[in-house]
């Protein structure tokens, strides 16, 4: 299906469910999903087949996960087995997945990744496929044995060799993208306007997070995932955590893949960031200023749900801040989203 038909297709689901909002939005992803499948099945059944050399019985779309509006799939063949398929459904989301098929295809053997099963490139909506670990996502509640799962896993992430071609993190663009707090001084009204404190509050603290998220360090030599969140984790029985979603990756400071996840860990009932990275004021001011700057903007149109996200992790990366900082608490309306 070539991207003017898909661009179509979304344009108008997009339009038809802004009148539906009130829907949880893994409802709204599901019928995305049905919707875009129910147009490209006999051109998938037809690709997947020719990759896995398998034939396929029947697809059907996976819930939940990620924040673009790839379509996620599980694949059902004849001989029992079944995988993971992802599908790019725009010109971007096709870069994503190109990137993400470069570092699966040269890393498949690591423990800390699902296994790389195939991968076809038509050229407009290539189609990675993975082994399929449905059975081994989990959601909140956190335990220390899941938690530290995932600390062993990234360190083994950090140490691995990156795949050729990967970027650096510190690039002037990435550290002007991470120092959020100097857009939010620029635009107050958008992040006020969220609800997470007063002006006099914003008065008070913003010099002193401006000066901490000039801090961060971004250099280094570790393969950095940057995008650590419980919905791109996979646990299994013998306390091994595997991650998914390998568009962002750079390599840098494997710090920042700590600092990130954090605020959602808590969000999601586990421990505040500092019981796991303590003494990070710069981080806790980067973090937040990113989430802040973002916070009270539009979503995009390719990822919907990402604002909803952005405000759960804010809600627990700006006392964060202020805590690492010795500022105030913040004294905004808007609730500190727990999502248990």
């Amino acid at each position: 299906m070539k991207h003017s038909n898909l661009k179509e297709i979304c344009s108008k689901y997009l339009q038809n469910s802004q009148f539906r909002l009130e829907q949880p939005w893994i409802l709204i992803e599901l019928d995305f999903q049905r919707l875009v499948l129910c147009f490209m099945t006999n051109s998938l059944e037809s690709r997947i087949g020719e990759v896995s050399q398998k034939r396929v019985l029947r697809l059907e779309p996976v819930n939940g996960g990620g924040y673009s509006l790839a379509l996620r799939l599980r694949a059902f063949f004849e001989d029992g087995t079944t995988a993971f398929v992802k599908v790019a459904t725009s010109p971007d989301l096709a870069r994503f997945l190109r990137t993400e098929h470069h570092v699966y295809s040269s890393l498949s053997s690591q423990v800390f990744m699902p296994e790389f099963l195939g991968w076809n490139d038509d050229g407009e909506s290539p189609l990675l496929m993975l082994e399929d670990l449905g059975s081994a996502f989990c959601v909140p509640p956190w335990t220390t044995a899941r938690i530290d799962a995932v600390l062993s896993a990234l360190k083994v992430i950090h140490r691995t060799k990156p795949p050729a071609n990967i970027g650096v993190l510190e690039t002037p663009e990435t550290r002007d993208h991470l120092n959020g707090w100097k857009d939010v001084a620029h635009d107050p009204d958008s992040f006020l306007g969220a609800g997470f404190c007063s002006k006099d509050w914003l008065d008070q603290a913003l010099s002193a997070l401006l000066e901490a998220e000039t801090k961060i360090e971004l250099t280094g030599t570790d393969f950095v995932h940057l995008d650590v969140r419980s919905d791109n984790i996979g646990f299994f029985p013998e306390a091994r955590a595997v991650l998914v979603d390998w568009n962002w990756v750079r390599v840098g400071n494997g710090e920042i893949d700590l600092a990130f996840w954090l605020p959602s860990l808590q969000a999601e009932g586990g421990p505040k960031p500092e019981t796991l990275l303590p003494n990070a004021a710069p981080w806790a001011a980067s973090v937040s200023g990113f989430f802040a700057s973002s916070v009270g903007l539009p979503a995009p149109a390719a990822a919907p749900k990402v604002r909803i996200v952005q405000r759960q992790q804010l809600g627990t990366a700006l006392p964060w801040a202020a805590r690492a900082l010795g500022l105030p608490m913040p004294d905004g309306d808007a609730p500190e989203l727990i999502l248990v």
